[in-house]
C-alpha cells in the first residue's frame, strides 16, 4: 500500500512540473529589438523669418522592430522626436518633445522650429546653439523604449513679436488683494514703489514682494491709476505659473496657499508667469 502510495504522489509531483513547464513555455517574452536610426533632409537647419513658411527640416527614422519570442511585436509603436541642448543628455526640463503616433517621419516648419527654441528650450534669439536632436520609440504604456542616434546641428533662433505686448511705459506695478495696498488704484506711497517690477529686459519682468495666502489674488497693471491697461491670468486656478494676457478682464492670478515671500517673473515674450516662494 505504502508502494502505491508513492507511486501516486511522485506521478502527481511529475504531472505538475511537466505543466509547471508547459505554462511557462506558453509565456511571451520581449526578445530586443534594433534601435531605430534618424536621419534629416539636411545637414544644417537655417532659420529666417523671411522663410517661416517654409520647411525648416524633414526627419525620418526606421522602424525599431520590437522582437518578441513569438516574432516581431504588431503592436503599434509611438515615436517622440526629442530636441535638446548639446550637453544636456536630453534631461533639461525645457526639452522640446514632439509625439509622432506610428508615423516614421515628421516635418517641421521654419516658424514651428524657431518657437521651439525661443519658447520651449528658452534660447536667445540672434544666437547660435548647439542642439541634439534624437527619436524614441516606445510600446504601449511608454514600454521598453529604444533610442536613434543624436543629430546635432548649430541653430540660431531669430527674434519674433512677444505673444503679449509689454507695456509700453517700461514700467508694471502688481496689485490686489494678496499684496499691501489691496486693490487700491492708483497706488499710494510706498506701495507704488515697493509693488512696482524691475525691468530686466523689453520683454521680461521681476518682482520679489511678500503676498497674502488663501483666497486672495491680483493683477498687474502698466499704468499707475488705469484699469484698461491690465494683465490677468488665462487660468485663475494656477499658482506657481502659466499663460496671461492683456486685457480687462478676469481671471486674476491666484494667490499661493500660505503667506510668504515670493519671487514672480513675468515674461511678455513667452506670455508666461512664475511665481517662487523665496
Amino acid at each position: 500500500m505504502k508502494n502505491i502510495s508513492k507511486f501516486v504522489f511522485l506521478f502527481l509531483l511529475l504531472t505538475a512540473i511537466v505543466w509547471s513547464c508547459k505554462k511557462d513555455e506558453n509565456k511571451i517574452y520581449f526578445e530586443g529589438g534594433t534601435a531605430p536610426v534618424l536621419t534629416a533632409s539636411q545637414t544644417a537647419i537655417n532659420l529666417s523669418f523671411l522663410t517661416k513658411s517654409a520647411q525648416a527640416v524633414a526627419f525620418s527614422w526606421t522602424n525599431p522592430n520590437y522582437m518578441f519570442t513569438t516574432g516581431v511585436s504588431s503592436q503599434n509603436v509611438s515615436y517622440v522626436l526629442q530636441i535638446d541642448t548639446t550637453g544636456s543628455n536630453f534631461t533639461n526640463p525645457n526639452k522640446k518633445e514632439i509625439a509622432i503616433s506610428q508615423d516614421m517621419s515628421l516635418s517641421i516648419a521654419d516658424s514651428s522650429f524657431n518657437d521651439y527654441l525661443l519658447n520651449q528650450l528658452v534660447l536667445k534669439p540672434g544666437k547660435a546653439h548647439s542642439l541634439d536632436i534624437r527619436i524614441k520609440s516606445t510600446l504601449a504604456n511608454s514600454s521598453v523604449p529604444q533610442y536613434s542616434n543624436v543629430l546635432t546641428y548649430s541653430v540660431t533662433p531669430y527674434a519674433i513679436p512677444p505673444k503679449v505686448v509689454p507695456p509700453a511705459s517700461g514700467e508694471l506695478w502688481i496689485v490686489g488683494s494678496a499684496v499691501a495696498s489691496g486693490w487700491t488704484n492708483p497706488l499710494p506711497a510706498p506701495y507704488d514703489v515697493s509693488q512696482k517690477f524691475t525691468r530686466v529686459s523689453e520683454t521680461l519682468y521681476e518682482i520679489t514682494v511678500p503676498l497674502i495666502g488663501g483666497a486672495n489674488g491680483y493683477k498687474l497693471i502698466q499704468i499707475n491709476g488705469d484699469w484698461e491697461q491690465q494683465y490677468h491670468a488665462l487660468d485663475g486656478t494656477v499658482v506657481s505659473g502659466g499663460d496671461f494676457e492683456k486685457k480687462n478682464s478676469d481671471p486674476q492670478f491666484p494667490s499661493p496657499a500660505a503667506s510668504g515671500t515670493y519671487k514672480i517673473t513675468i515674461d511678455f515674450q513667452r506670455g508666461k508667469y512664475t511665481v517662487v516662494a523665496q
